[in-house]
Formats: C-alpha cells, structure tokens, sequence
C-alpha cells in the first residue's frame, strides 16, 4: 500500500473510532461541512477579478457549499440505506471540490497559504465520508 493509501486509511480508522466514542460526532461533523462551507465562499471571495479564477471559484462555490447542505440532508435520511445514498453525494461533491481546488493550487491562482490547508480540510472529510458510507452500506447488508 502506498503512504499517501496508508495514511488516508488511517485517518478512515480514527474517525471510525472518534464516532464510536462521541455520540456528538454527527454534529460536529454538521458544523465541520458548514464551517468549510463558509472557507470556500471567503476564498472564493479573495480570488482575483481574472476570467480563469472567476470560472474556477463559481464551480468550487457550487460543490464546496453543497457539501453541508448535502450532509444535513442526509442526517435527515428515513433509513441506512437512504444515508448511505444521501451520504455518497456528499462524497461526490467533496471530491468535485478537491478537482477544483486541485487546479487553483496548481495553477497557482491564491498563495499556498489560503490553499492548502483547505485542500487538507477536503481530503479529511472525504475519508469521513468513505468511511460513513462504507460503515452504513455494511451495516445495511447486515440487517438483510
């Protein structure tokens, strides 16, 4: 397995881990998604006047602020396997924010500062999300 697999697996454990012991887990992952909601519109709002990083921040606007709505919408799911669907467009979503600030960062358009702790931030949340899924697809198998 590779580090950077490796590490990501590890990451997917200790938040399995972290909602076995907290029974808040689900909301502060509520608060988590809202909170990364509210960096992706202030770094939308500091990109520069140019049609390139125009284009790019209205498409990481539109996936990195559905994210939390998605998420609560799937807290609201009636069933696991209602979660679950619910719970994987959250995952889409947040991977589709990672392509997006994957060429912000790439093509340099805001200082590594703004970029990469939240490009972290984004990869954190597709493991909880992997694991989510993962945790309600099984456990939905298991009550069949």
């Amino acid at each position: 397995m590779q580090k950077a697999e490796q590490a990501a697996a590890e990451r997917v454990n200790t938040g399995m881990q972290e909602a076995a012991k907290n029974p808040d887990y689900g909301r502060d992952l509520r608060t988590r998604t809202k909170q990364f909601a509210l960096r992706i519109v202030r770094l939308c709002a500091a990109l520069p006047d140019t049609m390139v990083a125009r284009t790019l921040g209205r498409q990481v606007l539109r996936s990195g602020t559905s994210v939390g709505a998605n998420y609560r919408e799937a807290q609201r799911a009636r069933s696991r396997a209602e979660f679950a669907s619910k719970a994987q467009i959250v995952l889409q979503e947040l991977d589709e924010t990672a392509y997006w600030l994957e060429l912000i960062s790439d093509g340099e358009i805001v200082p590594a500062d703004r970029r990469d702790d939240l490009r972290r931030e984004t990869e954190g949340l597709i493991s909880i999300m992997v694991a989510s899924v993962r945790t309600s697809k099984s456990r939905t198998k298991s009550k069949t």
